[in-house]
């Protein structure tokens, strides 16, 4: 099922409403375990729309269940479910999730995992494992080919500060990391760190 209005909410109130979703990409779906909620435009320094919008993020600011992908650390792409109505920018970055469906494909992009469960541990291992590229950007999630199934149900979750963000917005002052309590995908927790200058 997928409820557009579900997602014209605050990305605070949406993120937990996905936890047990699964988002289809092709032969590959996924069940999400682990997401972090980002506001908008002067809300949430650890957001990307924070001081307003850009060619980068513009997705962010336009109508909700779209796909809001980004590059990071010059190497990895990040997937996002764009929440809130046109205009407010927020958005649910997805952390990890469970390979329910194409394990056999997600392996073959993955071949450095171990094993199943780490295979979409991580916002970065979670769109190889999906195939999810910056042109995936914009994408309809009601309309593929990427496509996210909302749950009948929502799911127990527990919160705890979001992942590596630094500075104001950093995880401490914002708890709004989401995680299905006990499943094995859910990445380990790590607080920013700040890079010494040599």
């Amino acid at each position: 099922m997928f409820d557009r209005t579900l997602l014209a909410r605050s990305a605070v109130e949406v993120a937990p409403l996905l936890l047990g979703a699964h988002l289809v990409s092709g032969d590959v779906t996924l069940r999400i375990t682990e997401v972090e909620a980002y506001l908008g435009v002067g809300e949430d320094p650890g957001s990307h729309s924070f001081r307003g919008k850009t060619r980068r993020n513009e997705v962010m600011f336009g109508e909700p269940g779209h796909l809001y992908t980004y590059f990071t650390y010059g190497m990895h792409v990040c997937a996002n479910v764009v929440c809130s109505p046109a205009g407010s920018a927020s958005a649910v970055l997805l952390r990890a999730g469970e390979i329910v469906e194409g394990v056999d494909v997600a392996r073959a992009r993955r071949l450095t995992s171990k094993s199943d469960v780490d295979l979409a541990r991580g916002p970065a291992r979670l769109a190889v494992a999906l195939g999810i590229t910056l042109a995936d950007g914009g994408a309809d999630l009601a309309a593929g080919p990427l496509r996210l199934e909302l749950p009948a149900e929502a799911s127990a979750h527990s919160t705890s500060a979001r992942t590596g963000v630094s500075g104001d917005g950093g995880g401490e002052a914002y708890p709004w990391r989401f995680c299905i309590p006990g499943d094995p995908t859910v990445s380990p927790y790590r607080a920013h760190t700040p890079k010494k200058r040599s």
